[in-house]
């Protein structure tokens, strides 16, 4: 029975249209000068700490706290104000899956598995009035790398249900292969969603255990009590 359901954000629960990485060009541009900065970034899948990291690199800036400060401070700066902006919304069938966990006999309890900074994070869910659905999370802040931030999450659900949570209780709800590389880190079910930049077809070459193009054309009870 899972009795932990973790979800990626950016193209599992939301589109933001485009405003992170409009932020993330433009903290680049005015704290540092570099006005392309995100043409030579992937950001599918990725943290942000790496990220900007990557961009660190690539133009020969020093990667010291210092700086990472300085970049995330001006990111959330520029996020909170062009998310405003920037049309978009919940992923569809994002409202009705969360609808569906809530009515179970048992429902699960649900978290944030996310390469996105904690801060991030909560502004763009917040504004798509989402953020409260989710009891607690792990984010960029925790680890760098994701399989890491997977182990966060598995640890912190297992200390709120107040017991080590085995792996086939946990299922893990991303858009991309990296979402399904994260849960078998942990050992953990993979729902792989096509609401994001690939398609099932892509998706279902890293065996996820479900991939739909969407949350509303799966059933809860099917993922709930899978062996």
């Amino acid at each position: 029975m899972i009795q932990l359901v973790l979800f990626d954000v950016d193209g599992t629960l939301i589109h933001s249209g485009g405003a992170g990485v409009k932020a993330f060009a433009r903290a680049f541009a005015s704290e540092f000068g570099v006005n392309d900065g995100t043409e030579r970034l992937k950001f599918a899948g990725r943290t942000d700490v790496s990220l900007v990291r990557e961009f660190f690199s690539n133009h020969q800036i020093e990667a010291s706290p210092k700086n990472f400060g300085r970049f995330f401070q001006a990111y959330l700066c520029w996020l909170e104000q062009l998310i405003r902006e920037c049309k978009g919304g919940a992923c569809t069938g994002v409202l009705e899956f969360h609808r569906a966990l809530e009515m179970l006999p048992q429902p699960p309890m649900l978290g944030l598995l996310t390469g996105n900074v904690r801060e991030g994070a909560r502004i763009k869910l917040q504004h798509y009035n989402l953020w409260e659905m989710f009891a607690f999370g792990a984010f960029a802040d925790d680890e760098e790398d994701r399989d890491r931030i997977a182990a966060v999450a598995r640890q912190r659900g297992g200390e709120r249900l107040g017991r080590p949570l085995r792996g086939e209780e946990i299922l893990v709800v991303g858009d991309t292969p990296l979402d399904i590389r994260c849960a078998r880190a942990i050992e953990a079910r993979a729902l792989a969603v096509a609401t994001g930049t690939f398609s099932v077809e892509e998706l279902l070459r890293h065996a996820p255990d479900w991939a739909v193009p969407d949350l509303s054309r799966i059933p809860v009870q099917d993922l709930m009590g899978a062996d």
